[in-house]
């Protein structure tokens, strides 16, 4: 058969339903295969929206998510959207065509060594330079793209090699079973924690797959330790449990962070060094078992004194089957500090009627309008820190936020992923203004797309997170507000409804309206940003200390 048709098949054979991206001439081959296909194209309107959402759809289904783009500028346009699967540990395939390699009349016009450019950002990148090889390259692809830890592989398919014919057939797709925890590390982790006096435990990146969630439920419901999620463990556990002690959102000074200075031991389960870390080790500071699918990566703060490595719900499961819970145990500071942060909550901001609605009051009533498995999707901005650390997540990935790459403009592009894997699910983007206006385009795609979709607009007219860090180093406000359209207008253009919220007391009824009323919602939410100083910087250090 034809080449593309063989790379169609073998895409089907994965599983693959859905290839996000915008085809240019080169790959015109493809297209026509996917035309007689089961995969459905997503024709996104930039490159790097289609990346996002091939990346979000792997990051929810734990199944490779696909894109495709045109060479040259197309193929570059990847590059962020890499970084963010990458680093995001998310299994997603980029497809990128290029000039004919056996015979070219164009010299060097558009063409860039793109799979050069993809080896600092993938685990897996290659030229196609015979059809034959496609079924092995495919297949080898999706395997490292899924293997722990995941993250973006590329393929590059010559306009030439598209073209040509093969006799080769599709690999069948191996079932791989990940290897599991020796018991010696079972058995001393199980008398590392019934010894310890207040142990804690830390759930992080890596503990946000399949499986994994039900075993650490059940392990916390056995032992009653307390738990703590990093920004990308958030929902792996259901945090309104009594047992929940908080989200790692800030660098330090806060109360999550007294207690886990509190520990004498620290279960560390799916620890991701991309993410900023919530403790620094010390040689005398709490022991910490490191569980995770990899050993650890031993740096001057960072030196478990036991590693348990394998599949983490099995480690989990082998624990938890040992262990009992001991009268000694002493979590009563945990509790203490979980109820101080309940108490600044509720007394900061969270029913203040102000208008520009104030973060924390948006946080609370969009979490009180959000069914359990409703999902949000945050871009990156200073709001990211306040959903962090005050939205309570009640099932694994409805909070979808970037704390790894931490780039803007995935926002949108990630709630129509999530859209498109979980139909009937209500999905919220939430975006600051500049984050929105990155990817704010793909509006028409979502319209297109016939999606139920909510997006917020926190509107400060300037790049926030920066002004409160440039504030907090006591710089001189410069360079850093700008002017918006009007996103009422804006959306209507693009064929969805534009709504502006007037009072802070009208904003949870616009919002569950937007969500009950089929279409494309946007809402444009002025914010007021002011006490992002005072409370992130020194009221909750002061607070804290005062334990």
């Amino acid at each position: 058969m034809k080449a593309s048709d063989l790379f169609v098949k073998a895409l089907e054979n994965e599983g693959v339903e859905y290839v996000f991206g915008i085809p240019g001439e080169e790959n015109l081959d493809m297209l026509e295969s996917l035309r007689d296909s089961d995969v459905k194209l997503i024709l996104t309107r930039h490159e790097q929206a289609a990346g996002f959402m091939a990346a979000t759809y792997g990051r929810l289904t734990g199944k490779v998510g696909v894109c495709m783009s045109t060479l040259g500028p197309g193929a570059t346009n990847f590059v962020t959207a890499a970084a963010y699967a990458q680093l995001g540990a998310m299994p997603m395939m980029m497809v990128t065509g290029q000039k004919p390699i056996k015979s070219s009349k164009q010299g060097q016009f558009q063409i860039v060594d793109i799979v050069d450019m993809m080896k600092p950002l993938t685990k897996y990148t290659s030229q196609i330079v015979s059809g034959d090889t496609i079924p092995s390259k495919v297949r080898e692809s999706f395997r490292l793209a899924t293997e722990e830890r995941p993250g973006a592989v590329h393929l590059e398919l010559p306009e030439d090699i598209a073209d040509e014919q093969s006799d080769a057939h599709v690999f069948e797709v191996s079932q791989v079973r990940r290897s599991v925890a020796e018991h010696k590390a079972i058995n001393r982790a199980v008398d590392m924690i019934q010894a310890a006096k207040s142990p804690i435990l830390l759930i992080g990146a890596g503990a946000n797959r399949k499986l994994t969630s039900k075993m650490l439920q059940q392990f916390v419901d056995k032992t009653g330790i307390p738990f703590v999620t990093t920004q990308m463990g958030k929902g792996v556990i259901d945090e309104t449990s009594e047992l929940f002690i908080g989200n790692c959102a800030l660098s330090d000074n806060d109360f999550v962070h007294r207690a886990i200075a509190e520990a004498d031991l620290i279960i560390n389960v799916g620890h991701d060094v991309v993410e900023k870390p919530p403790f620094f080790m010390t040689e005398n500071s709490a022991k910490v078992i490191h569980v995770n699918f990899n050993s650890a990566i031993v740096d001057p703060v960072y030196f478990p004194q036991l590693e348990v490595v394998g599949d983490i719900a099995n480690a989990i499961w082998q624990i938890m089957e040992n262990i009992e819970a001991q009268s000694h145990w002493d979590f009563s500071f945990f509790m203490k500090t979980h109820a101080a942060f309940l108490e600044e909550k509720e007394n900061g901001g969270m029913k203040d009627s102000g208008f520009p609605i104030h973060p924390r009051r948006a946080v609370a009533d969009i979490r009180e309008v959000m069914p359990p498995e409703g999902i949000i999707a945050l871009d990156n901005g200073v709001y990211k820190i306040w959903f962090a650390r005050e939205y309570p997540a009640q099932r694994p990935n409805t909070v979808l936020l970037d704390n790894a790459l931490a780039t803007m403009g995935a926002g949108l592009p990630s709630a129509m992923a999530a859209k498109i894997v979980q139909p009937d699910t209500p999905v919220v983007a939430i975006c600051g203004d500049g984050g929105f206006m990155m990817n704010s385009q793909e509006l028409e795609t979502a319209v297109r797309l016939n999606q139920n979709l909510v997006v917020i607009i926190l509107n400060d007219n300037a790049y926030g997170m920066i002004k409160w860090k440039q504030a907090a180093m006591e710089f001189p406000n410069f360079g850093l507000d700008y002017g918006n359209p009007d996103f009422v207008k804006y959306a209507e253009a693009y064929g969805a409804q534009g709504h502006r919220l007037e009072d802070t007391e009208s904003f949870k009824g616009l919002l569950e309206k937007c969500i009950a009323t089929p279409g494309v919602h946007v809402i444009d939410v002025p914010i007021n940003y002011d006490e992002n100083h005072a409370i992130l910087n020194v009221g909750i250090a002061e607070k804290s200390k005062a334990l």
